[in-house]
This record gives C-alpha cells, sequence and structure tokens, in this order.
C-alpha cells in the first residue's frame, strides 16, 4: 500500500519564512498565513490548496489521485 505523506514545508512567497505543516487528510486548505510577515497566502490559479503552491509536498487528495492513475 502507497504511503500519503502529511508533512509539508510551506515557503512564504514574500519572505521567504519555511514552516512544516501538517496538512489535513482529506481537505485542502486554500489559504494560509505565514506566522513570519503575517501574509495571507492563497493557492495559486491552477493549484487546488497552498500545499500545492507553496509547499513540499502536494495535499493528500492530490497525492491520492496520482496513485490512482
Amino acid at each position: 500500500m502507497d504511503t500519503i505523506i502529511l508533512q509539508s514545508v510551506i515557503t512564504c512567497p514574500e519572505c521567504g519564512h519555511k514552516k512544516e505543516e501538517i496538512m489535513p487528510i482529506d481537505a485542502c486548505q486554500y489559504y494560509y498565513e505565514c506566522e513570519n510577515c503575517k501574509i495571507v497566502l492563497k493557492s495559486k490559479k491552477r493549484d487546488c490548496c497552498v500545499y500545492c503552491s507553496y509547499g513540499t509536498v502536494p495535499c493528500p487528495p492530490v497525492q491520492k489521485a496520482k496513485k490512482i492513475h
């Protein structure tokens, strides 16, 4: 069975701050506030969530979808 990765490091495009976060298993996260500069990140136009836009690992729903294909 394939393992879904739940940890992703989000990098703020404004200030470069990095933080490891645990992603929700069954949902996409559309907004994320950088704890350093307080900017609210929103997913990029073609991404489903902030983890797919700014994280080192795509969100669990995207990981699951890629394993099906």
